[in-house]
């Protein structure tokens, strides 16, 4: 492999700079001439009642604007107070770890799901995780 560029490729690509023609973005799928997106909600600071709430409504509200992909925020809860607390769960009361089961245990919200990241959730280096939503009939 050569790391040499060709004139003709810097000229394009001096080209496309310049140019105002864009690339589509990726991240969006067209389906029936409506973007799909992918939205995100960040959970940092909420109670673990709040949290849930925050999140079935967040969820709900994607299901129905055609939204596929939901990306979590949590945190790590490296932070959280629950950790020094030996009688609360040192797992099930940080909202990393909650609010997954939460949303596994609630049936509603689980028809409209087709896959939780649970790899991103168990990862000890992520402090977020993504949820796949079907689409409606």
């Amino acid at each position: 492999m050569t790391n040499k560029l060709s004139d003709k490729d810097k000229k394009d690509w001096i080209n496309f700079i310049n140019s105002s023609e864009k690339l589509q973005s990726k991240d969006l799928e067209q389906s029936n001439d409506r973007a799909i997106l992918e939205r995100s909600i960040d959970l940092h600071g909420f109670t673990l009642e709040e949290a849930n709430k925050e999140i079935s409504k967040f969820i709900e509200n994607c299901y129905l604007n055609k939204v596929k992909k939901i990306n979590v925020i949590t945190g790590k809860g490296m932070r959280s107070k629950n950790i020094n607390d030996p009688y609360q769960s040192s797992e099930l009361s940080i909202l990393k770890n909650s609010v997954p089961e939460y949303i596994k245990n609630n049936s509603e919200l689980m028809k409209k799901i087709i896959k939780i990241d649970f790899e991103s959730v168990n990862s000890p280096s992520k402090g977020n995780f993504d949820i796949i939503l079907k689409s409606i009939k």
